[in-house]
């Protein structure tokens, strides 16, 4: 080949990476922060989990049951935990959701306690209702 031809083939070659690699770094964005945590995984594993906790009844210091755990919402603010509890009623009938921070809640032998509630102050809690989808 002569060197005229090897000249331009060289320089296609070369034009031809640098419109392959080009598109690609411009499709990378804005550089993100994101930063790691370390995590100790055995004191997360032997916390609670949010499937093992539901349907849990709810105690207090004297052992009434007040109700059960129904669900445990994340709040989109500021992440903070809260159980959603059933209470009051009879049979299934006239029970009502309400909210409140899981942080209230302890975790002992595998019951969930709310020390100091009683079912009357938890009847009348403000009824909680899931936001629609």
């Amino acid at each position: 080949m002569s060197q005229r031809i090897l000249t331009k083939f060289a320089a296609g070659l070369l034009a031809c990476s640098f419109s392959t690699v080009a598109p690609l770094a411009l499709a990378q964005g804005a550089p993100q922060a994101v930063t790691e945590k370390r995590t100790d995984v055995v004191q997360v594993a032997s916390g609670y989990r949010a499937s093992k906790l539901n349907g849990a009844s709810v105690y207090n210091r004297n052992n009434d049951d007040l109700g059960t755990v129904d669900d445990l919402i994340v709040a989109p603010g500021d992440h903070s935990a809260y159980a959603v509890l059933s209470v009051g009623g009879f049979l299934g009938m006239g029970k009502h959701l309400i909210a409140v921070p899981f942080a209230d809640l302890q975790i002992e032998n595998r019951k969930v306690f709310l020390p100091e509630a009683t079912k009357k102050s938890l009847e009348a809690m403000p009824e909680f209702k899931y936001a629609p989808d």
